[in-house]
């Protein structure tokens, strides 16, 4: 069995209408979101093999804080297939990852995120920003990922986490 980690970049700014839509940073919330996500997924030990994400700021600056947050070790690349990626894309992006991982996340965007979740699972699952869906595939390579491999383990939302904290 393998798990894949699919992180959604937390909340980006605005407030530069000309910035590229690929250079947009994390606004003081995303700021805030992605170490307490981070945290979360060191409290229930789902720290990943490998991180891969999206080069876009806001997804980079989202995988950097989680990875400090978290205390992940492993490391951290980029995939310029997983910005704007289509399920299509992130199947062949996680279709490629090395055997030698047990888990890995990846750490990019919707509407294909939520695409990918559908086509591993079969569930329609809403992937807010900084939201974290927890996938486990029926694989003993990640060669072998296909539609309907995976099940949900958990989708962890901050704004359900926080208000269950409250």
């Amino acid at each position: 069995m393998k798990r894949l980690l699919l992180l959604r970049h937390a909340k980006s700014s605005w407030d530069d209408p000309n910035l590229a839509d690929f250079d947009r940073p994390l606004n003081p919330r995303g700021l805030t979101t992605a170490p307490f996500m981070g945290e979360l997924i060191a409290r229930r030990e789902l720290q990943p093999d490998e991180i891969v994400s999206s080069p876009a700021k806001r997804a980079m600056q989202t995988a950097l804080l989680i990875k400090e947050s978290a205390g992940i070790d492993a490391a951290l690349r980029f995939d310029e297939r997983i910005y704007e990626a289509s399920p299509k894309s992130l199947l062949q992006v996680s279709s490629e990852l090395s055997d030698d991982l047990g888990s890995a996340m990846l750490v990019g965007h919707n509407p294909g995120f939520e695409g990918f979740i559908g086509f591993l699972t079969g569930k329609v699952e809403p992937m807010p920003t900084a939201a974290l869906a927890v996938i486990d595939l029926n694989i003993k390579t990640w060669g072998k990922i296909k539609a309907g491999s995976g099940s949900v383990n958990a989708v962890i939302r901050p704004k359900d986490v926080l208000s269950a904290e409250k």
